[in-house]
Order: C-alpha cells, then sequence, then structure tokens
C-alpha cells in the first residue's frame, strides 16, 4: 500500500459527507489510503479494495507464521512433505 501524503489524503468527515464519489475516485486513482477527521482527530481510513484484500492477505500470512513459529518452539512441527502438501491445498483455495 501507498504510504499517506498529508497534504492531500487526510480530509475532514464532513468533506467527505458533501464528495464521497469524488474522494472514492480520488483513493482507487492514487491506490492511496484517505484519513477522515472528525473533530480535528483520525476517524477512519478509506482503503482502494484491492489495497484492503492484500492487507487483509498480509495479515493472514503473519497469523500463520506466528502459529507456525509457536508450534515450532513447542516441538509439535510437522514433517516438510506434509507442510508443502498443507501449504498448496491452501494457496489452490
Amino acid at each position: 500500500m501507498t504510504r499517506v501524503r498529508p497534504s492531500s489524503d487526510i480530509r475532514p468527515l464532513s468533506e467527505f459527507r458533501a464528495n464521497a464519489a469524488a474522494l472514492v475516485r480520488h483513493v482507487q486513482g492514487t491506490k492511496r489510503p484517505l484519513v477522515l477527521t472528525q473533530r480535528g482527530r483520525s476517524a477512519a481510513v478509506l482503503l482502494d479494495v484491492e489495497a484492503y484484500d492484500a492487507l487483509v492477505e498480509q495479515v493472514e500470512v503473519l497469523r500463520d507464521v506466528k502459529r507456525a513459529e509457536r508450534e515450532v518452539a513447542a516441538d509439535r512441527g510437522v514433517p516438510h512433505r506434509s507442510a508443502i502438501t498443507a501449504l498448496r491445498r491452501r494457496l489452490a483455495e
């Protein structure tokens, strides 16, 4: 995901309400998140759908890695061949 540019990617919620379609197009076009503020504080983030999907996928992978690290630390690892088979099955989903 592209980094937020404070000069153009932080907008008040009132502006979003008035210009929702244009701001959604802005997010889709720039692929940068839009931070919405309310009373001068961060309130929400608007993401492009592809960026959101990528974030969710990254979190899922990181959770899998953490779980695997815990299993290895607890001496509950699986044979390499079994791990590869399970990984291929999951990637095919």
